[in-house]
């Protein structure tokens, strides 16, 4: 993995994981001028660098330069901040506590990328804690931009006529090139373990219980043992969370616990917790943990790969369709909701080939349209080893965009200008009510009238 090499291109990567928005971009180029204010929308103000990293972002994707193109990415720039005034008049917010779960979320997928919690500390000379702090607030502004802009657009919808027509306006040589796509559906089966490694583990978080009331500090102890990613090295430290926000049985004992009580080892799907609840707050509590997970044994591997294999007879015998299996049986949430099949960013059930797994990629390469896998043993992002089947449905050659081959692709389109059209309205619309302030070097942009 190619690490990052500035401290903009972190940035980009804690601001815009799950959820880009361009004027949250960077590209790690230091603006050259004099930063100063470009825009106010009632108490919230545009800067010109932001929309220098905006205008940065958009060329680094590729995209072609047009003479209004700053003028486009700076409206956008102003009705986002006009949603964050509105929100305030229209009483529309985001939980703090859903704030810090997006937050620790895309900090753990940062971490993921730049290789490790000290890397990234390094690189900044911050704490994970102090990076958290200072992204907080526009992760939030960027959430409630979002929730405002789905309240405004999600009641949309496009009919066949609506998409023949947005496609018919695409000029015949702007129409998109698509390379090699394949529709392919999975069925993931994780080996669970067995009583007697459940038993170890219960075991041994016992004794990290028995140590813990022994004196020894539960974060020295958290560091040493806790297999949680997210908070091991924070000595176990989990943030507010409000009821429902996670696993049940975790939820349900924390609830039940005085502050600075510790619990007994706690089953949840992520494996075995000790929990110390430190604070309640209504529905929110905050706590710390320490998560080890039992690991299957060969016994338990070779139990799920039977299971699978089972599985894929009954498919082959036509008892079950590949679709019903993987809804049914397969533990990979991603996929099974879908029958199995990967899904491009809009949802659509094809995908291009250069997006796959390069071990998919390449078993796709020895099959043929039709065909499913025998079970496969593949290891997961998380380092841990399942099994899986592969179904190869269809196989589609590079293309120009047509109706027939890429209607969904298309009706995306059509449905995101459709919601582009609606937010413009809207912003036409609100702007009366807030007080938008432009500076006069960006009146050729006629954003205020």
């Amino acid at each position: 993995m190619r690490k990052q090499n500035n401290k903009a291109s972190l940035r980009f990567l804690i601001v815009n994981i799950f959820c880009l928005t361009i004027h949250l971009s960077a590209t790690g180029q230091e603006p050259v001028n004099i930063d100063r204010i470009i825009a106010k929308v009632d108490d919230y103000i545009i800067l010109k660098s932001d929309l220098e990293k905006a205008y940065l972002d958009y060329l680094s994707r590729g995209e072609f330069r047009t003479a209004n193109v700053k003028c486009a990415i700076l409206q956008q720039l102003v009705q986002e901040k006009m949603f964050l005034a509105k929100a305030v008049l229209d009483s529309v917010f985001v939980e703090d506590a859903m704030v810090q779960l997006q937050l620790d979320n895309r900090m753990e997928a940062v971490i993921a990328r730049i290789g490790s919690e000290e890397e990234l500390e390094k690189h900044y000379g911050k704490s994970i804690d102090q990076l958290k702090e200072e992204y907080f607030d526009e992760i939030k502004e960027q959430m409630i931009v979002q929730k405002m802009q789905q309240e405004i657009t999600q009641d949309l919808k496009v009919s066949p006529i609506e998409v023949k027509r947005f496609f018919n306006k695409i000029p015949q040589d702007s129409l998109p090139y698509f390379s090699t796509e394949v529709s392919v559906a999975q069925i993931v089966i994780q080996p669970k373990a067995g009583k007697e490694q459940k038993q170890k583990v219960r075991n041994q978080m016992y004794d990290i219980k028995e140590q813990i009331e022994q004196g020894i500090d539960f974060g020295v102890l958290a560091r040493q043992y806790s297999e949680d990613p997210g908070s091991a090295a924070r000595g176990g430290q989990l943030p507010f969370y409000s009821r429902g926000e996670l696993a049940p049985e975790f939820e349900a004992t924390a609830m039940t616990l005085q502050p600075g009580e510790l619990s007994d080892p706690v089953e949840t799907q992520f494996g075995y917790h000790l929990i110390e609840l430190q604070e309640r707050r209504g529905n929110t509590f905050r706590s710390r943990h320490i998560l080890i997970s039992p690991r299957p044994s060969e016994k338990d591997m070779i139990k799920a790969e039977n299971m699978l294999d089972s599985i894929r007879t009954a498919i082959l015998n036509d008892s079950i369709s590949f679709q019903q299996a993987a809804k049914d049986f397969s533990d990979d949430k991603q996929t099974s909701s879908n029958g199995g099949f990967f899904s491009d960013q809009d949802g659509g059930l094809r995908v291009s080939v250069e997006q796959l797994d390069p071990t998919i990629f390449f078993t796709l390469d020895t099959m043929t349209v039709g065909n499913i896998t025998k079970p496969e043993k593949f290891q997961q992002p998380d380092g841990s080893y399942a099994y899986r089947i592969l179904y190869f449905k269809d196989k589609v050659p590079p293309h120009l965009a047509n109706l027939d081959q890429d209607y969904q692709k298309i009706a995306n389109a059509t449905l995101n200008s459709k919601r582009n059209e609606r937010i413009n309205e809207y912003f036409g619309e609100a702007r009366d009510n807030v007080y938008i302030e432009v500076d006069p070097e960006y009146d050729y942009c006629n954003l205020v009238e």
